[in-house]
């Protein structure tokens, strides 16, 4: 093992250029094939070695090579692959976050089209999550991707959410959250809460021992508590909760510090409102 590992990495290292060193995908993916293992992998090992593979150059500023090597590593659950969901999804795939399981029962339908990542008229009718697994698998193909097509309940929560670090909160309505902050709470594993409607919207991040989430709901209502069925929502309100999600998860992994304040913003307004809880 350690005489393959060794090739591994003097073949990497022949391949590398620029400063630090970095290695294109297709040279990697070449290595990669021959040495009869995953990109992913491969991957790891490059940055082991202080040689960037290239798709991830312009994270280094900001993770460095062990940060991004950990997020390689990493994996995250994404409750709901709709308007927050697949914002979030593509993000955490194209940073490098090595498995995500995506789970959503839902297809997309028309009204879909205005604000969701994933939703194109060829697909109307699919299985969200098997969309946006597709969708990443074009992206970054060294990320794993599992598709639930499952709706969580205090059931199956222990295994749609297995092998997780963090679980993300990309749902549409107060009941399923509640239920995703009950199944996390009791499996030991960080929430990244995210909520939208209209021009406004809200996240907050839990931590395990957190009940934040269930005060939050049941004695304000929240901001979002109408959700979106009622107050519609506008493509920017998603994508601004999605990178402040995107953000928390990636501060989760790498430095285990959530920021457990509620942020709330509305973009109509230009305002934006911190809280305590």
């Amino acid at each position: 093992m350690s005489g393959l590992l060794d090739t591994l990495r003097r073949e990497i290292r022949a391949a590398a250029s620029d400063d630090p060193p970095g290695i294109a995908l297709a040279a990697l993916s070449r290595i990669a094939a021959v040495h009869g293992i995953g990109l992913r992998t491969a991957e790891c090992e490059s940055l082991a070695i202080g040689v960037v593979p290239e798709r991830y150059r312009r994270n280094l500023g900001c993770l460095g090579m062990d940060g991004q090597c950990q997020l390689l590593q990493s994996c995250v659950a994404v409750m709901g692959a709709g308007g927050l969901g697949g914002f979030v999804i593509e993000g955490l795939a194209r940073l490098g976050i090595g498995r995500l399981t995506v789970i959503d029962h839902d297809s997309f339908v028309e009204s879909n089209l205005n604000r969701q990542l994933g939703a194109a008229e060829a697909d109307l009718g699919r299985r969200k999550a098997e969309v946006i697994c597709e969708r990443v698998s074009r992206i970054n193909r060294a990320v794993e991707t599992t598709a639930r097509i499952e709706r969580l309940d205090g059931d199956n929560a222990a295994e749609l959410l297995q092998g997780a670090q963090v679980a993300v909160d990309a749902l549409d309505n107060v009941p399923d959250r509640l239920v995703l902050a009950h199944a996390a709470r009791g499996l030991g594993i960080p929430l990244v809460h995210g909520a939208v409607a209209g021009m406004t919207g809200q996240v907050m991040t839990l931590s395990p021992e957190s009940d934040a989430l269930d005060r939050l709901y049941g004695q304000t209502g929240g901001l979002c508590q109408g959700g979106e069925a009622q107050a519609g929502t506008l493509v920017a309100a998603p994508m601004l909760v999605a990178a402040w999600q995107i953000a928390q998860v990636v501060q989760l992994l790498l430095l285990n510090a959530p920021d457990s304040a509620l942020r709330m913003f509305d973009l109509e307004q230009g305002d934006c409102l911190t809280l305590a809880l």
